[in-house]
């Protein structure tokens, strides 16, 4: 296994943004770069040995500064909405930046205007327990975004020869301050920009979800997935129910399911997707407690890596596992609040396989 550093651009504040290009005994690849946190490529195989880039993203750093969409980024401080773009922790209000675009209402979405996706995090390379990889650091700074308290953070991406990418965050604060970071991948595993999702054969584990109001801000509900399109706890389509499903002006999948088995000291199966004209598989395993499936529903059709455009709500899903949305602002949510002298730690294993 191997690991290569390079330049990959440079920021108008100047800012050298390097990249680390991650490769395993495999050849499986994961590069990622210091803005963002942001995972740029994932070549894996398919069932013949073909190598494809299954993630979305852009040729070149000024794509991700320009990038409204989060492709491959690190999310945070607080992944996910926040009705009205407020909280209180113990009685004290915090107001939040509310995001710019016109279909959020007056809300906060993924951290903010300037999220940890748009943040440079420093890089060092880490080599341990038959796994390469770059753990990436980022000090959020007491009152960014309208958080409280300096949230010193971490993520570390490892890769090992089981074909396994591996995200563990880390983070403490010196004041009471929530936290529930993600990441943000945008699968193809047909590779990225060849074809739509919609015959990825999908399955996740959880009988229910969190229902939300019309700008997608959790209404506190929560129902179960019987008998509706939003049932994936048996194997289908993303193409046979995204039809039905109108979420918010768009159509397509945005939902936050709340798994059925949660173990924050170990990783847990959460969902899996198939594809089966590669017949690569995606298995995704965590100690959140919930898991946030997302299809493409940018506004339009959105300029890719290679000249590619990638469609509306078919050109790739997410699989985000996270805490509850908006639990700050649900008694009856489990509590994503940091105190000093605690640690946050998260962990997602994205593993990927291929049969014929």
């Amino acid at each position: 296994m191997k690991v290569t550093k390079n330049l990959f651009g440079t920021t108008e504040k100047g800012e050298k943004i390097h990249s680390f290009l991650l490769e395993n005994d495999n050849q499986m690849q994961v590069e990622i770069i210091e803005y963002g946190a942001i995972v740029v490529r994932i070549k894996v195989p398919d069932k013949n040995g073909k190598m494809d880039d299954v993630v979305l993203g852009y040729d070149n750093l000024q794509g991700y500064i320009n990038d409204q969409n989060c492709f491959g980024a690190t999310i945070g401080r607080v992944a996910g909405r926040i009705g009205g773009a407020a909280f209180s922790i113990y009685g004290k209000k915090y107001e939040l930046a509310p995001n710019t675009l016109p279909d959020l209402g007056k809300n906060h979405l993924h951290g903010g205007i300037r999220g940890f996706n748009k943040a440079y995090w420093k890089g060092v390379i880490v080599e341990q327990n038959n796994t390469l990889g770059v753990e990436l650091s980022y000090l959020s700074k007491d009152g960014e975004e309208g958080y409280p308290g300096n949230l010193d953070c971490s993520v570390k991406y490892s890769l090992n020869n089981k074909d396994e990418l591996s995200i563990r965050y880390t983070a403490t604060t010196d004041k009471p301050t929530v936290v529930n970071l993600t990441h943000h991948s945008y699968f193809n595993l047909a590779g990225e920009g060849n074809g739509n999702i919609l015959d990825h054969r999908v399955m996740i584990d959880a009988d229910r979800f969190t229902v939300e109001d019309d700008n997608l801000i959790p209404t506190g509900e929560i129902k179960n997935v019987e008998g509706l399109p939003v049932d994936f706890t048996r194997v289908k389509t993303i193409g046979s129910g995204i039809d039905k499903m109108q979420m918010a002006k768009y159509k397509g999948y945005d939902l936050n399911y709340i798994l059925n088995q949660a173990n924050p000291e170990i990783p847990v199966f959460a969902a899996r997707a198939a594809e089966p004209g590669s017949g690569r598989l995606l298995e995704v395993f965590t100690t959140q407690p919930c898991i946030q499936f997302y299809t493409s529903n940018f506004d339009g059709n959105q300029p890719g890596k290679g000249g590619k455009t990638y469609a509306q709500s078919s050109a790739a899903f997410c699989f985000e596992p996270q805490a509850y949305p908006d639990a700050p602002n649900h008694a009856d949510f489990p509590s994503i609040v940091l105190h000093p002298g605690e640690e946050y730690k998260q962990l997602i294993i994205y593993r990927f396989t291929a049969k014929v």
